[in-house]
């Protein structure tokens, strides 16, 4: 990862990406690129669609060794996993899936709904949670924890904490500025790993190099827990993470990341297990 990191007193933006569009889905960061430097954080979607377009959704699919966060902005969609939980995700809710050893999920777009929108983050997981039991916690919009313009997903901000329980030091928000507003982001003392991504408006990082974050882009900050100051340049929406680095190695299946390459062979047998399950039962196809 290579950038020019301007002098000047605030965090710098060392990187910049608008990722790669696979139809409805934008990738802005995966465990072999951009996830390696933000680690635990190794993975984001910005996903948005019309369902008259004809897209149903994301069928059974199966993870292990992480966690998936999705922030669903817009549209309530229907879940199923295979930790037996199943109902219907109201747009502003939160749907956290650690799949630990190994599980299998569905979304699907609510009947009568047109537009879905929202992000699904990928959360690498210590050694002692990647093969640990799958856990389902989903939040309704009213149990997404606020303070001042920020939703709090993982983790505190102010007087707000999440009650999912994050697997190691991290925050991960929901931030929505009015034009003009300026809002000031303080990490946790060791939360060196930082970076936003923009779903409306423009962001001012006051990072001394003249640009602003578009909508659609993901902004690196260079490693500190300095302060991050932001201005909105038009009524603004973004998500915003920082952490304590994650010291494990990255170890990758196509839907799992592990610490090591047994961990990540008992998680992918295990997702063996289950698909072969769910097809005795029709469930899969």
């Amino acid at each position: 990862m290579s950038a020019a990191v301007v002098a000047t007193d605030t965090r710098a933006i060392v990187y910049r990406t608008r990722g790669a569009k696979h139809g409805p889905i934008t990738r802005l960061m995966s465990p072999g690129d951009l996830g390696e430097y933000l680690k635990p954080f190794v993975f984001l979607d910005l996903f948005g669609f019309d369902t008259t377009g004809g897209h149903k959704g994301f069928g059974m699919h199966p993870h292990s060794g992480i966690a998936t966060l999705t922030w669903l902005i817009e549209g309530d969609t229907l879940y199923e996993d295979t930790t037996g939980e199943q109902g219907v995700l109201r747009g502003g809710g939160v749907e956290w899936m650690r799949a630990g050893n190994g599980v299998w999920h569905t979304g699907a777009p609510a009947p009568g709904v047109t537009r879905v929108q929202g992000f699904q983050l990928w959360v690498a997981l210590p050694a002692a949670e990647e093969n640990a039991p799958a856990q389902s916690i989903y939040l309704a919009p009213s149990q997404v924890p606020q303070d001042g313009p920020a939703r709090v997903l993982l983790g505190r901000y102010g007087a707000a904490q999440s009650p999912i329980p994050a697997p190691s030091p991290m925050n991960y928000l929901a931030v929505q500025l009015k034009d003009g507003e300026r809002w000031r982001y303080t990490p946790p003392a060791g939360h060196t790993v930082g970076w936003v991504a923009v779903n409306a408006g423009r962001l001012d990082a006051g990072d001394g190099t003249g640009g602003s974050i578009g909508t659609g882009e993901l902004a690196v900050f260079e490693e500190s827990d300095a302060a991050l100051d932001f201005v909105a340049q038009g009524d603004t929406a973004f998500v915003l993470g920082s952490a304590v680095p994650h010291p494990h190695e990255l170890v990758m299946g196509h839907y799992s990341v592990h610490t090591s390459r047994a961990t990540l062979d008992q998680g992918e047998a295990e997702i063996r297990r289950i698909g072969a399950k769910l097809r005795e039962e029709g469930r899969l196809a």
